[in-house]
């Protein structure tokens, strides 16, 4: 058995190192300090089929891969050798990397809605909705990122005791205005583990809007892990839950056929909605007269403060607990954080550990996350998607489309329905222009460049020309080889399947 300490390194590309007790040299001369691994006699590493004779200084693991353009040369994909991940090790580092760019995350405007439904309107009068969920999951983690998890603290975080971990929890309670925040890896982990911590003991009731992430997209997680009822209510302005609303539909009594409610979440932005800090502001009035919690689904909270619809810290007063996501329009690549009073984030750390949340050197997560937040939310970088999503919505009006509401934050709604075009056509036009696209809505964040905003626009041009017809197939004479339109096709089946599956 032989102790060593695994850490990830990267300067344009990345390292792993390998040090054992009697070889801690780093690259660059340094010798571990205190808290170092090789100092813990808590853990012992097995590094089976690892010589320990000589241990290496470094290895940089590169996988072999064949690059296939695509197009005119404007797509690239990867693609292993014979099938199958082969590796060499090189002690050069590499010019590029998946981190180098956006890549294609410059020509996404995805979100992860079902593409069965054309989702044309997103604040729906009608008694049965099409699902829908916010999604512009698709940025890449940035070189700034890499280079913060290069140097990132590697301690314990189901100890408490990871310095880069704590800092960002640290970081978003000061921003927040909330005593105390925990580091969770998903948004929905994040929203179940807040619930459960708020629902202690049924029977008891959950109010939230019927389109609510909570509700449509995270697997029935409010009643397989709290056994609460769940009252889904439909806006009566069709835009956001009031208190009208609330009033209506939250059960107060203690009638024993009843099942009282005890928490209500709201969810902010939904769907690209904003919800008025005033509605939260007599929401959690009410629900603090009536004893019930509030929990804000805020995954995308950060895209309702460059409206000037309220700052961060004055929704946040309004709730008990409240989640942000790291890894959608921030663009890291793993994480969310649940903020709350110091007895709430203590009780939910606990509960994260049942549920199979609790996580080790934490730094790698919670690095690029701080990265994300400090250049793209406090940086300004999310006005600008704001701004070219309104671009997007004005310009579908000028080729004679029609929105399916007001553009107020990231995402714009083409009423696909209202046009004659089916969500088939519209994301095989992209797969045509090498932009990717599922249903009406068009999710814009910062990474996309005006050539995605170009393509786009010929997308437009392309499903509303009146020489299709009710099919979608170009008239006689006009079309390409159809060997070519059932490739696009296949592409764009491939794009909507794993929203299909």
């Amino acid at each position: 058995m032989h102790n060593v300490d695994h850490r990830l390194r990267s300067a344009r590309s990345t390292f792993a190192y390998f040090r054992g007790w009697t070889h801690h040299a780093d690259l660059d001369g340094r010798r571990p300090d205190a808290n170092h691994a090789a100092y813990d006699h808590r853990f012992t590493i097995s590094t089976e089929g690892f010589s320990t004779a000589n241990p290496p200084e470094s290895y940089q693991i590169t996988p072999i891969m064949e690059v296939i353009p695509e197009g005119n040369g404007e797509k690239l994909q990867a693609k292993s050798i014979n099938g199958i991940n082969d590796f060499k090790i090189s002690s050069e580092p590499a010019e590029r990397n998946a981190w180098s760019s956006p890549g294609a995350a410059a020509f996404d405007f995805r979100s992860t809605l079902h593409p069965l439904f054309s989702c044309s309107l997103p604040f729906t009068k009608q008694a049965n909705p099409p699902l829908q969920s916010a999604g512009d999951v698709v940025t890449t983690p940035t070189p700034s990122m890499l280079t913060s998890i290069q140097n990132c603290t590697l301690l314990d975080d189901v100890f408490a005791e990871d310095p880069t971990t704590i800092s960002l929890e640290s970081h978003i309670s000061t921003l927040t205005g909330h005593p105390a925040a925990l580091l969770v890896t998903s948004g929905t982990l994040g929203n179940q583990l807040s619930i459960r911590t708020h629902m202690t003991h049924p029977p008891h009731s959950i109010l939230a809007d019927s389109r609510s992430h909570i509700f449509q997209w995270e697997a029935g997680g409010i009643s397989s892990l709290t056994g609460a009822f769940p009252i889904q209510v439909l806006p009566a302005n069709g835009h956001h839950l009031t208190l009208d609303d609330i009033q209506k539909h939250a059960v107060l009594d203690d009638d024993i056929h009843h099942c009282p409610t005890t928490l209500i979440s709201l969810e902010n932005t939904l769907n690209g909605s904003i919800l008025p800090l005033s509605a939260c502001r007599a929401i959690f009035s009410f629900a603090q007269k009536n004893n019930i919690k509030l929990h804000l689904d805020g995954a995308r909270l950060w895209e309702a403060v460059p409206t000037s619809a309220g700052t961060l810290k004055e929704y946040c007063a309004c709730f008990d607990s409240v989640s942000l996501c790291f890894s959608k329009g921030l663009g890291a690549p793993i994480g969310s954080i649940v903020v709350g009073s110091e007895p709430f984030i203590k009780r939910a750390r606990h509960i994260r550990k049942s549920l199979g949340g609790g996580m080790r050197q934490t730094g790698i997560i919670a690095a690029p996350a701080r990265v994300a937040v400090d250049e793209t939310f406090l940086g300004g970088k999310l006005a600008a998607s704001h701004a070219m999503a309104k671009r997007v919505g004005k310009m579908w009006e000028e080729k004679g489309g029609k929105l399916g509401a007001e553009v107020e934050s990231n995402m714009a709604w083409m009423d696909l329905e209202d046009a004659g075009v089916s969500v088939e056509r519209w994301v095989e036009g992209g797969v045509r222009e090498g932009v990717k696209l599922l249903g009406g809505r068009v999710v814009c964040h910062y990474q996309i460049g005006e050539e995605g905003v170009r393509r786009l626009g010929r997308v437009m041009d392309a499903v509303l020309e009146k020489r299709r017809d009710k099919g979608g197939k170009r008239k006689g004479g006009e079309g390409v080889a159809e060997e070519e339109e059932e490739g696009v096709r296949k592409k764009a089946r491939e794009v909507m399947e794993p929203e299909m599956e």
